[in-house]
């Protein structure tokens, strides 16, 4: 793979500040790219090849004149469908806006563009990303760039396989239950998904408040590591329009002191069993950790299998021990769902939002109660969920 397409945003925007290579021709190359693998792929499903050649163009102009927008400067990025995105289609996978034009950016996507980043497209997730997979009755289904017949994950599904494939150095994609820690995983790249309330959900296809609140936070995946140290600061802060954003500083990863660490791992949360390859990789990480310093206990926390039940299982044992079968999917009886498609005017509903509301059942009053309950215990770190970690 040609070096600009395996580099990640952080070094490609040296390069670029450096006048190595100029932001056209780094574009240029990422544009090919998709391109090249995109027809198998149908990760990216709105490419805007003029408009970010343009942009590029306007970025080394402004570098010949000294002047430098901000870390990004010149560096090219996708972005998932769930996004709003100025004078670019934005569906979040919904039939009822498979035409839907914003006519502003979402915060997240407007200050990555005020940072330099040049925007080379959108990518597919499924409807309203409400899916462990990336499939939808606008764009259809992505494949996984390491075997088509298997898929990416969901619900950044299409975001981790043009990063994968080197058509995009980053993404930036959401995550409730998995969205983007499944993706990187299942495409081999990075992720990261940021404690909630650190980047604003104005202009995402789910926005802020409802049940699932807590869960769903905005973050970067990348080829490289480095490049979510680099964006996750660009995107976070307050918006002032998403009433759940914290205002709070970001340390640099450099500042921490790893043999100050106390560290917790495990290589199954007690619901799914990994293969051998990894939890091998999992052991291999603890022991780096270990060598360079780090207090590393071989231990599954309470809080680990409460908070995996409340997100990917959709079940909790509540306070009092009763296991209610109460979840963040069946605890509304689909209102949620519901309403987000009669806002976005969907009549026509993918099978796999189908199915799950007509397999929905609202909890009463109580159990909604317990419910939330349950996940103010785990949020909240309660004394009697960390299993002495």
């Amino acid at each position: 793979m040609d070096d600009l397409l395996s580099a990640s945003a952080t070094a490609l925007a040296e390069k670029i500040r450096s006048k190595q290579v100029s932001s056209v021709e780094v574009v240029t190359a990422n544009l090919n790219r998709i391109n090249e693998v995109n027809p198998a792929l149908n990760a990216v499903v709105q490419i805007v090849a003029e408009r970010a050649l343009s942009e590029a163009a306007a970025c080394d102009s402004e570098l010949a004149r000294g002047e430098i927008r901000g870390p990004l400067h010149g560096a090219p990025f996708t972005l998932k469908d769930s996004h709003d995105t100025e004078g670019i289609i934005s569906t979040g996978g919904t039939t009822g806006r498979s035409e839907h034009v914003p006519d502003a950016d979402s915060p997240p996507t407007a200050r990555l563009r005020a940072a330099g980043g040049v925007l080379l497209g959108k990518t597919n997730t499924p409807e309203l990303t409400f899916a462990g997979f990336t499939d939808n009755l606008i764009y259809g289904r992505t494949s996984n760039p390491y075997d088509l017949g298997r898929t990416p994950g969901g619900s950044s599904g299409g975001a981790a396989a043009i990063v994968a494939s080197g058509g995009s150095p980053f993404d930036l994609g959401s995550d409730t239950r998995g969205s983007i820690r499944g993706p990187a995983n299942n495409c081999g790249i990075a992720g990261l998904k940021p404690t909630s309330g650190r980047v604003p959900r104005t202009g995402h296809i789910v926005p802020p408040g409802g049940l699932r609140d807590a869960f769903t936070a905005i973050g970067p995946l990348a080829r490289r590591v480095e490049d979510l140290t680099l964006i996750f600061p660009l995107i976070a802060g307050p918006d002032w329009r998403d009433p759940y954003m914290v205002d709070m500083p970001i340390g640099r990863p450099s500042d921490v002191d790893i043999k100050k660490l106390r560290v917790a791992t495990y290589d199954d949360n007690g619901l799914w069993t990994p293969t051998t390859e990894i939890k091998a990789a999992v052991g291999n990480a603890a022991a780096s950790v270990a060598d360079a310093g780090a207090a590393v206990t071989d231990i599954l926390p309470a809080a680990v299998t409460r908070a995996t039940a409340l997100s990917l299982e959709g079940r909790v044992a509540v306070a009092t021990g009763d296991a209610s079968g109460i979840g963040t999917r069946t605890a509304d009886g689909g209102a949620y769902t519901r309403m987000l498609l009669e806002r976005y005017g969907t009549t026509r509903l993918s099978p796999k939002i189908q199915s799950g509301l007509d397999n929905e059942g609202a909890l009463d009053a109580n159990s909604l109660a317990r419910f939330l309950n349950a996940i103010d215990l785990v949020a909240g770190g309660d004394a009697g969920v960390h299993g002495g970690v």
